[in-house]
């Protein structure tokens, strides 16, 4: 069986300058994969080069295959088959002109749902990432509702594209608590289900994690790779990670995750 998604010696440069250096990676269907790293690591970086959309400035090489198939990197500002993503900005992925219900039943009709049919997943799918009054946002414009809610329907919407490969860039953090957690529980039943064009359940999907939470990843992931200035310096499974983690940058992300949950222990004790 091939990885839902090989990438191998991905690189990343602008005038000559190499931003991601030799990046590799496989995610296997069903495999939750968190890419770590501090701001400016080149994690979003990464998701931009496997999704075709680095700025004109850039280019990358190396190899990307999705589902088996040789994907040409080079193929940039153009959709990707078997591949969605969850964008840190909603507002850039959503068309401010068109009803958010419409938006969504889109990739539901166009994996041949009836009206009726497109109509009800999409209710569905926005109750599943915590949206409360699904009716009234399907009528909704973009502009009408917070952040939160349209980082919840972008979230909404690629699981209703149902690609074998999901790539989620902070797709958590704009969201309080209990939203995270009906998102993060959405997230979890699409990697344990993609689906086909024609609806049926296929295999399971793969997911590319990208975060700077460390506790959510901890949670939520199975495997990590941590990245350093456009390089990976560590992988291996999550837990590993978290418990033993061996390059010194890893050491300093982990350690600075626990000052940050020690605080929030003291607030809350307070």
């Amino acid at each position: 069986m091939h990885p839902a998604l090989l990438v191998r010696d991905l690189r990343v440069s602008l005038r000559g300058r190499a931003l991601i250096d030799g990046v590799s990676f496989a995610i296997d269907p069903g495999q939750r994969l968190a890419l770590l790293g501090a701001s400016g690591s080149g994690k979003s970086l990464t998701a931009a080069a496997l999704l075709g959309q680095l700025p004109d400035a850039m280019s990358a090489s190396g190899r990307l295959q999705i589902n088996g198939v040789d994907v040409p990197l080079s193929n940039r500002r153009s959709r990707r088959a078997g591949i969605t993503a969850i964008h840190q900005d909603p507002m850039s992925a959503l068309n401010p002109l068109v009803r958010l219900g419409k938006q969504l039943e889109i990739p539901l009709r166009y994996a041949g749902h009836s009206a009726s049919i497109a109509r009800q997943q999409a209710l569905e799918l926005l109750a599943s990432v915590g949206i409360e009054e699904a009716e009234r946002t399907m009528e909704s414009f973009s502009g009408e509702l917070s952040g939160g809610q349209l980082q919840r329907v972008c979230i909404a919407l690629a699981l209703a594209c149902r690609s074998a490969v999901l790539v989620a860039d902070e797709a958590t953090t704009a969201l309080d608590m209990v939203s995270q957690a009906k998102v993060l529980e959405a997230l979890s039943l699409y990697s344990e289900s993609a689906h086909s064009t024609s609806g049926h359940s296929t295999s399971t999907g793969a997911m590319l994690f990208i975060t700077h939470d460390l506790a959510v990843a901890a949670a939520f992931c199975h495997q990590a790779l941590v990245l350093s200035s456009g390089r990976i310096v560590e992988e291996g499974s999550m837990e590993s990670l978290v418990e033993r983690p061996k390059h010194r940058y890893t050491k300093q992300l982990m350690e600075a995750a626990h000052v940050g949950f020690d605080s929030l222990r003291r607030e809350a004790s307070a």
